[in-house]
């Protein structure tokens, strides 16, 4: 696989316009993250969906491949939105018909939201195709290259993730040019 050393805008690249191959690895990454947000995008589209609706269906998509139950607080949570926003998402969802309200199995006093069958149907419709060809470069790897994509993901992951030891990024060094203190 040849890396294109002048793809794109040239954001990762030093002045010299030398071949750099971390550069070249930091800007196939974007181009991913690119082709994937604009897949996710289209996605969306295509179900009539926000992201956030997306997200909350493939929570319990898994959940229920998992044979749990989730109860709206364990969206709110998921998600990290109100219970007032999990209560229109949730009314959102039934109304496109993607969920319903169930009974609690084991509380009489509480409800699980569950995906219907046509929203699984639907979302390995619309993504199923996509994710087997995914599967399929991923299981070309050698166990060695996996373990090496595994551990380069992992360790971009840490180095892009907030650290409670780093103070917060400022513009200027300066405090008279940083404005007025919230």
């Amino acid at each position: 696989m040849a890396l294109n050393s002048s793809a794109g805008s040239g954001y990762w690249y030093g002045a010299d316009g030398q071949f750099d191959h971390g550069a070249a690895v930091l800007q196939a990454l974007r181009e991913y993250r690119h082709a994937e947000v604009a897949t996710r995008r289209s996605t969306r589209d295509s179900m009539g969906m926000g992201e956030t609706d997306i997200l909350a269906l493939r929570y319990l998509l898994r959940a229920r491949a998992s044979n749990r139950s989730v109860v709206p607080k364990d969206l709110s949570l998921f998600l990290g939105i109100t219970s007032a926003s999990t209560t229109s998402l949730i009314d959102r969802l039934v109304g496109s018909g993607h969920v319903r309200r169930e009974p609690h199995p084991t509380d009489r006093r509480s409800l699980i939201v569950v995906p219907t069958v046509e929203s699984d149907t639907e979302v390995r419709a619309t993504l199923g195709d996509m994710h087997r060809r995914m599967m399929a470069v991923a299981e070309e790897l050698t166990v060695e290259e996996a373990g090496v994509v595994i551990a380069f993901l992992q360790r971009m992951r840490e180095a892009i993730e907030p650290h409670p030891d780093s103070p917060p990024a400022q513009l200027s060094s300066d405090p008279a040019k940083q404005g007025p203190a919230k």
